[in-house]
């Protein structure tokens, strides 16, 4: 599946997985991700790929690609939205609420090498 854009083509993306998730990527783009155990700034690298696409080639990891690279630099540390939780018990004077923001991690792919 290819993507036009104004610009050009998306010539080349990959399927990784990074904190037991996987996302389509292409060169340059930010997504958000778990926490990863990096800190901001740091650099890592996606080792277990997936698929990739590039000029017209396909490459299908069984069950990974070993020589394809994908490098990613944690850009910062984000919060996801509230999920707030309510219950109770009618007619018991019971009742309790909670919340809960989970922790991310702003990801950029700095460079993606196929095969």
């Amino acid at each position: 599946m290819k993507t036009t854009l104004k610009q050009g083509r998306i010539d080349m993306y990959a399927i990784i997985s990074v904190g037991n998730r996987q996302y389509k990527v292409t060169q340059d783009q930010e997504f958000l991700t778990e926490k990863t155990g990096k800190n901001a700034g740091e650099s890592f690298d996606a080792k277990v790929l997936l698929f990739s696409e590039s000029s017209n080639k396909v490459h299908i990891g069984q069950p990974e690609l070993k020589t394809a690279r994908v490098s990613l630099k944690v850009l910062e540390d984000v919060k996801g939205d509230k999920i707030h939780a309510y219950v109770y018990k009618r007619r018991k004077n019971y009742q309790k609420a909670w919340g809960h923001r989970q922790q991310l991690q702003k990801v950029k792919v700095v460079s993606l090498s196929a095969v």
